[in-house]
């Protein structure tokens, strides 16, 4: 009896530190959204009315979806460029051998390590040099680069679980390297490339540091809002914040969704046992 008793108590407090982490996770999000209906334009708790005035003063600024479009087209630019290095990096450190591996494989994943002040210095005193005029180029080359190492690990995680049968029996029934590559290795691997694209993608839309060394005339999503709260919190923060919130969620659901359906055409492919 004193066994069961404490194991209630025991499962009891277990739920409530749950709840207590969730909350303080989750309840400054709901905050967000809840003050980005607010009737009123200064914060205040508990808020006071409901509207969507903010949402329509979001709609027609014009510098604030600037800055939207152009987070866009460069976490876009960095994802593919992190791609394009991070898949034969990690290609190379899953199949390859060759002198100075190890160091290699420490110094693709330095970028995770370096704090983004020093990787955006750096990168401007680059382009400085090589007489490249800063602009949204330069931050979707900051962010590509800084960015491989996620690539490459997340890739090098997927080749690590994948099965070397198929490319095997690819190799033994005739096909040539480059075949077996495009029909058997990246069909394989596009659970963990499409999982570093999401991620890259995320990551890029809110980098900051980075972003602020190489930024040009046109402002990045993040710098943008940064420089409107220097003034002050405002509504429209709030409702786009709301916005981008709401667009995360459903990119985790598209993903989801995603890694779901890879599961269930595996699982049709694995032969009934008898």
């Amino acid at each position: 009896m004193n066994t069961t008793s404490s194991a209630h108590r025991r499962s009891r407090w277990l739920l409530i530190q749950t709840m207590a982490v969730f909350a303080f996770l989750y309840l400054p999000i709901l905050v967000l959204i809840v003050y980005s209906f607010n009737g009123e334009s200064v914060g205040g708790f508990p808020p006071r009315g409901w509207t969507l005035r903010w949402y329509r003063i979001l709609m027609d600024d014009d510098a604030l979806w600037s800055a939207v479009g152009n987070s866009l087209l460069v976490a876009l630019a960095a994802m593919l460029l992190a791609l394009a290095f991070g898949l034969p990096a990690a290609l190379a450190l899953d199949r390859a051998s060759f002198p100075g591996k190890a160091v290699f494989r420490r110094l693709v994943l330095l970028p995770l390590i370096l704090p983004g002040i020093i990787t955006g210095l750096s990168l401007l005193m680059l382009f400085v040099t090589a007489g490249m005029k800063l602009s949204l180029l330069t931050i979707a080359l900051g962010h590509g680069t800084a960015l491989i190492s996620v690539a490459t690990t997340e890739i090098f995680a997927g080749l690590q679980k994948m099965d070397r049968a198929q490319e095997e029996a690819s190799l033994d029934l005739g096909a040539t390297n480059w075949q077996t590559f495009w029909r058997i290795t990246i069909p394989n691997l596009r659970l963990a490339i499409i999982g570093a694209g999401l991620l890259i993608f995320t990551l890029s839309m809110d980098e900051i540091a980075v972003s602020f060394f190489l930024i040009g005339r046109d402002n990045t999503l993040p710098l943008e809002i940064w420089s409107r709260l220097r003034r002050g919190i405002t509504p429209e923060i709030n409702a786009v914040s709301t916005i981008i919130f709401l667009f995360s969620l459903v990119m985790i659901l598209v993903w989801y969704r995603v890694r779901t359906r890879r599961g269930e055409e595996l699982a049709e492919l694995v032969p009934l046992k008898p």
